[in-house]
């Protein structure tokens, strides 16, 4: 029998390196009559520098003691999760600039079906209150502040062991690299509840997420990679031999939205 690759039930990390980059700009531009010429559109772009992206990421914080436990898991599907779901964050202004200015509540982010069904997942801040956020379409936002400490907190409402792969900014939270859900996560058991509060950084500790900048956040300052931020991720993995939603969500996710060509009378 195949071995299974051991799972982690906890949190994790790298150390963050930053990586500075250097160029030299453009030459100034000269007129055949010796006047300075107007600077193109590219040379004004690296004569003024890059500007500050707005909004909130998520920069590698302070230390938490966070410990593992190792456990065995064969996922019935290796890279298919059978849920996932994602939550935008930002600052109110961003927040406001994607859905308008709507009322926010401190509840649980409303996680699409068959998601909702397996688990309850949470953006609690560093005194453990429920981010303020609101749902908008098919969408979840919640809003944060700059250097505001937060924590996932992940709830397995099913009566079976899930894995949950989980990832910030396009990151994956154990390896603190391009997430992907053939990478392994969390083991929740039935019932059993997480609170992944950073990236890992060994066995018994984390780097704390905090909401910061865009351009101090992990994702900048390890990989100079920005296109992800303010995404966070989840996929729900169930057990091999086990099938952990009812009868009742799978008929609803059978049902067909276009199954005929005209309405007749009932």
């Amino acid at each position: 029998m195949k071995k299974t690759r051991p799972t982690f039930w906890c949190i994790t990390s790298l150390l963050a390196a930053v990586f500075l980059a250097s160029c030299e700009g453009p030459a100034a531009a000269f007129s055949s009559s010796g006047t300075d010429s107007a600077l193109t559109k590219r040379e004004r772009r690296f004569a003024e520098g890059p500007q500050e992206r707005p909004g909130l990421g998520t920069r590698w914080g302070e230390n938490r003691n966070s410990s593992i436990n190792v456990v065995s898991f064969r996922r019935a599907n290796s890279s298919r999760p059978l849920a996932q779901a994602a939550i935008y964050y930002n600052d109110r202004a961003g927040i406001n600039a994607m859905v308008g200015a709507m009322p926010l509540a401190r509840r649980q982010p409303a996680l699409p079906l068959p998601a909702a069904e397996l688990l309850s997942v949470e953006l609690r801040d560093g005194s453990d209150r429920l981010l303020p956020g609101i749902a908008f379409g098919d969408r979840w936002f919640v809003i944060g502040k700059e250097g505001e400490r937060y924590v996932i907190v992940v709830h397995n409402r099913s009566d079976f062991r899930i894995e949950v792969v989980l990832s910030v900014d396009g990151l994956d939270v154990l390896d603190g690299r391009a997430a992907s859900f053939r990478k392994r996560g969390y083991i929740l058991p039935r019932g059993g509840t997480i609170r992944v509060e950073g990236f890992r950084k060994s066995g018994t500790a984390v780097a704390a997420f905090r909401f910061s900048s865009v351009r101090e956040s992990y994702a900048n300052r390890k990989h100079g990679e920005t296109r992800n931020v303010g995404v966070i991720g989840i996929g729900a993995f169930h057990e091999e031999g086990t099938d952990p939603l009812s009868e009742e969500a799978r008929r609803r996710l059978r049902a067909d939205p276009f199954p005929g060509r005209f309405a007749t009378p009932p």
